[in-house]
């Protein structure tokens, strides 16, 4: 089409025809064939090579890959992404729905960067909205409700509807129920991020302990080389489980480090200044924001630790294990370098 677009302003109208009559003539003659030799025939003239190309539409891969990307392109444009919405209030009733993108950002008054997709774990506010991103969970947060987006595959189900409306409600164990609802809303999603990392690493654990138990067995003359794989495999997972703590100490250390973010968080305290008042006697949101996100803070660097620790034995563990071998020293040496 680009092209068909800069060969009605290249070529004369020896016709009378407008420019715009050539195209649609131009259109409606190609039958398959490309768009620029159908235009060019309406005048009488050879293609013009130096618009597209003299190869263009003379090999049939190159006219095949034209035509393709443009019914593609005119398919994705014809379809409006939506979001699959999961709605949670106060109350910790749930409804479900659909809504198109653009809409969803003017409703939240947010920006369409706001809800990109990112595997990282962040937390941002706009607009007296906060946008929680942890891995795959995207969020939104306001005073009134809790907003959990396009949850489908994440075997997020028994989380999503059997624990988080009874926690937001105050049936749970939020320490913050007594506080406006964005302090839930925030906690539950913090609790579940701690304990799927929790769950993780109680997984590999007993596993490394297992092989490196087996590995550095005295009565072995001999090195099992199933279980070096197997050692190598739960490494890699161990450092995987390890950027993902960091990543999320890091996260709630950079809103410690801002005392304005602290105080964006506390959403309730912009919006309702009545129930904000309410709610307060004598209680600073801000510093409660505080303490909440350092108690999680904490969470993870206990998680962090004992990550680490299981990556100190396993680096102590080899030299044991070279003793035991007999042959195949390199490839243990690979093993631990990769791990």
């Amino acid at each position: 089409m680009e092209c068909l677009r800069s060969l009605t302003r290249l070529l004369p109208r020896p016709v009378g025809l407008s420019r715009r009559c050539l195209c649609a003539q131009a259109l409606a003659s190609t039958r398959g064939a490309h768009p620029v030799a159908a235009a060019a025939e309406l005048l009488g003239r050879s293609p013009v090579p130096q618009l597209c190309g003299p190869r263009r539409f003379r090999v049939a891969g190159e006219m095949l890959r034209f035509r393709t990307s443009d019914v593609t392109q005119a398919t994705l444009a014809s379809v409006a992404p939506v979001f699959t919405v999961t709605k949670f209030d106060k109350s910790g009733n749930v409804t479900s729905f659909e809504r198109k993108k653009i809409e969803l950002y003017q409703e939240l008054g947010l920006q369409a960067r706001d809800l990109r997709f990112q595997h990282l774990m962040s937390i941002t506010t706009r607009n007296n909205r906060i946008i929680m991103r942890m891995e795959y969970l995207k969020a939104v947060i306001t005073p009134e409700c809790l907003l959990i987006l396009d949850y489908r595959n994440l075997n997020l189900e028994h989380w999503l509807f059997r624990e988080l409306p009874s926690q937001l409600a105050g049936e749970g164990q939020l320490v913050t129920y007594p506080l406006p609802f964005e302090f839930r809303a925030i906690e539950a999603l913090l609790q579940y991020r701690i304990s799927t990392l929790q769950g993780k690493l109680s997984i590999l654990q007993p596993l490394i302990l297992e092989t490196l138990e087996a590995l550095v067995d005295p009565k072995h003359s001999s090195v099992d080389r199933s279980k070096l794989h197997i050692l190598l495999q739960n490494g890699k997972s161990l450092s995987e489980l390890e950027t993902d703590i960091k990543i999320f100490k890091e996260s709630i250390l950079e809103i410690l480090d801002e005392e304005e973010m602290l105080e964006e968080l506390c959403l309730t305290k912009w919006s309702d200044p009545q129930v904000f008042e309410k709610s307060s006697a004598g209680i600073d949101h801000a510093e409660e924001m505080e303490l909440l996100l350092e108690n999680y803070y904490r969470l993870a660097e206990d998680l962090s630790n004992a990550a680490r620790e299981l990556r100190v034995l396993i680096d102590d563990s080899q030299s044991i294990i070279f003793i035991n071998l007999d042959s195949g020293m390199n490839l243990i040496h690979v093993v631990f370098t990769v791990i």
